[in-house]
């Protein structure tokens, strides 16, 4: 790689390096990345407090909700914290992020996510926004979204260590 030039790595990178563990299916690895799917939904239920240095940090609280007998849970319009099935190892020469699939912003609803740093590991989770009035019909296992891997000009000396490392797992 040319210093300076970052890359997204295209699927045969992604498969090759075993950077996703627990997919579903061939089919959810793209061209430049991994379609991550929904294992669980959450409402919140609390308001969260965040700070500097995290000592007053509290996380807001969840409820999960249940998927009805035919796989599906309508989310009326909001905000809900999604988990994925799929878990991820990013290593040191590596940092990703996630975007919602083009069908999800064609329904209404998006995904927001967090910069996935070097040396984290966990079955991570997302902001899901349904901004569609009448709300949203989402199947257990759905691919919602595809996490894209880039890679860093050079090798990073300092691996995430925060609390949500090994998450879910």
């Amino acid at each position: 790689m040319d210093e300076g030039i970052n890359m997204i790595l295209p699927k045969h990178h992604i498969k090759n390096r075993n950077l996703i563990d627990e997919i579903i299916g061939e089919e959810q690895h793209q061209q430049a990345g991994t379609d991550v799917t929904l294992q669980k939904i959450f409402k919140f239920n609390t308001p969260g407090k965040v700070d500097y240095n995290n000592k007053e940090r509290v996380l807001s609280e969840c409820e999960e909700l249940e998927f009805s007998e035919d796989g599906f849970v309508f989310l009326p319009k909001g905000f809900y914290k999604v988990r994925y099935n799929e878990i991820m190892r990013i290593p040191s020469d590596l940092a990703a992020y996630i975007m919602p699939r083009s069908t999800m912003l064609r329904c209404g609803a998006t995904l927001h996510s967090a910069l996935w740093d070097p040396g984290y590991e966990g079955r991570g989770e997302g902001l899901l926004e349904v901004g569609n009035h009448n709300g949203l019909h989402l199947k257990k296992n759905a691919r919602i979204g595809q996490i894209v891997f880039m890679s860093l000009n050079e090798e990073t000396k300092e691996l995430y260590q925060g609390q949500y490392k090994g998450e879910n797992i």
